[in-house]
């Protein structure tokens, strides 16, 4: 044998020792499913031995440029000595597999290649909403995608921000259906809120997305905003009734201390908005507004104090660094009440002790001639320390006016 190949080897100025450089070499394959593989075979050296691809079946799909199968999404590309070549059209995921390419030396040599086929995930379908959902209900929205291989990956996004969902994967022949579940109760942040359901997968290049805009009903909250922050009289003032719920609170009620507004003609409804187009003393009051729907009731109230013409500087100063101050509840009665009957009960205390100390002052002033007498030992000494004094009384006179 050894002979032989010496003489092949001047013959032809090949040398093949012990078939060493013919060995078939081919590399693996992904493709998408639907897409198109191109199936490669090379040898470095062949003396025109012929090179056969075969399926995972171990069904012969080329011998050198000869079409074995009759499959016509398979072609050929290419067949030489030392290459062939072979195209499958439209994959599916059933051509996935080991394929087989042989040289036919003796001993026949072969090189496995295997061919992964992915499968592309469906678009997702999000599920389980209620159009519209109702505060305080549990509600379960699932995101379904099938066909994907290997298994596709889903998140789920609250407007942008993502959250955890329930993942369930389940295998459908050679392929995958994944959901994935969110379960919540609705309140109503949820009202206009977009959910998302992004599928993820090694065969898409973006991810697949679908979003649903969750509607929420619920009950109305009402707040009453104002134009004035310290309302006199005389001036035009504005009350709006601002208020959130869905559907929309309609209409608006309007009263004043538990009754009907008393002064329809300047006082003016126009929708959410109250207006007082001169106040005066008598629009004192608590004024509400009331609006509902399906959901529920709601209420909100004003307080009204309408100062004068002329406001005290600390209570305009305080007013004015705190708007709140006043707010919905006007100014404290009870508390301005007790502080004028304060002051007023301090101001009386000081008359009488003033009073009262002015008359003993006097007393005293006008016996303090005598005032030599008070410390005689006996009567007929105190007239004489009397009688003393008095000589000197006109220096001691003193006039009031």
């Amino acid at each position: 044998e050894e002979k032989h190949l010496h003489l092949v080897c001047a013959l032809t100025d090949i040398c093949f020792y012990g078939s060493q450089g013919q060995f078939p070499i081919t590399q693996n394959v992904t493709v998408v499913e639907g897409g198109t593989a191109n199936m490669t075979c090379r040898v470095d050296y062949n003396d025109n031995t012929s090179l056969q691809w075969s399926n995972p079946a171990q069904q012969t799909l080329f011998f050198g440029d000869k079409k074995a199968l009759r499959d016509h999404r398979i072609e050929l590309v290419r067949a030489s000595s030392q290459e062939l070549t072979i195209r499958i059209n439209d994959v599916s995921l059933s051509d996935e597999g080991q394929y087989t390419c042989s040289l036919f030396t003796m001993p026949v040599k072969t090189t496995k290649a295997f061919l992964t086929v992915l499968g592309v995930p469906s678009r997702p379908e999000i599920t389980g909403f209620t159009k519209p959902a109702m505060e305080k209900d549990e509600i379960t929205l699932t995101c379904t995608t099938s066909g994907s291989k290997p298994a596709a990956n889903i998140r789920w996004f609250r407007n942008d921000k993502e959250v955890q969902g329930t993942l369930e994967v389940n295998a459908t022949g050679k392929s995958f259906t994944v959901k994935s579940s969110l379960q919540f109760h609705v309140d109503k942040r949820d009202d206009g809120v977009a959910y998302t359901c992004s599928v993820e997968h090694v065969s898409l290049s973006n991810p697949y997305m679908t979003t649903e805009v969750l509607e929420v009903h619920y009950a109305p909250q009402l707040e009453i905003t104002h134009s004035q922050i310290l309302p006199q009289e005389g001036q035009y003032f504005k009350l709006e009734c601002v208020s959130i719920g869905n559907p929309i609170p309609e209409p608006v009620l309007w009263s004043k201390d538990g009754g009907e507004l008393p002064d329809i003609e300047r006082m003016i409804v126009e929708g959410r908005e109250l207006t007082i187009t001169t106040l005066n003393k008598t629009d004192n009051g608590t004024y509400r507004c009331e609006a509902s729907n399906h959901m529920g009731t709601s209420s909100a109230e004003y307080l009204l104090f309408v100062y004068g013409n002329f406001i005290p500087p600390s209570i305009s100063r305080c007013l004015l660094s705190d708007p709140n101050a006043l707010g919905q509840h006007g100014p404290d009665h009870a508390l301005i009440g007790g502080v004028v009957a304060v002051v007023v009960f301090i101001t009386l205390c000081l008359i009488i002790v003033l009073g009262r100390y002015l008359a003993r002052h006097k007393g005293t002033y006008l016996t303090h001639e005598a005032k030599g007498a008070e410390d005689a030992p006996d009567a007929d000494t105190a007239i004489i320390n009397a009688e003393g004094n008095h000589v000197h009384a006109e220096e001691k006179k003193e006039y009031f006016i």
